[in-house]
């Protein structure tokens, strides 16, 4: 069982089932930001046939859900998304606006 004043140099939730709050505020910032981040770059691929230019946006889309797979440790989905991003960017470029 953890003492008081041992509940700071813990992260996450304690094996007691209580809540430490320290980081809590973060996570739950990383979390909505990862919400927002891939609900706006789904919203883009849908929209993605109406203008080229939401085929750019879903780029940036892909970007800001790169950014959110590091910052929330799943590196590997950071690293997919950063793919995904490229591969917009060059259909893009030749003019596609569907593969």
């Amino acid at each position: 069982m953890l003492e008081i004043n041992d509940r700071h140099k813990h992260k996450g939730p304690l094996k007691d089932g209580s809540a430490n709050f320290e980081w809590y505020p973060q996570t739950m910032a990383i979390t909505i930001y990862g919400v927002c981040a891939v609900s706006f770059m789904m919203a883009m691929y849908a929209f993605e046939g109406r203008d080229r230019r939401f085929i750019v946006a879903f780029a940036f889309g892909c970007l800001l859900s790169s950014a959110y797979g590091f910052l929330s440790g799943a590196w590997p989905f950071g690293v997919v998304e950063f793919i995904w991003s490229g591969v917009a960017l060059r259909r893009y470029s030749k003019g596609d606006s569907a593969f």
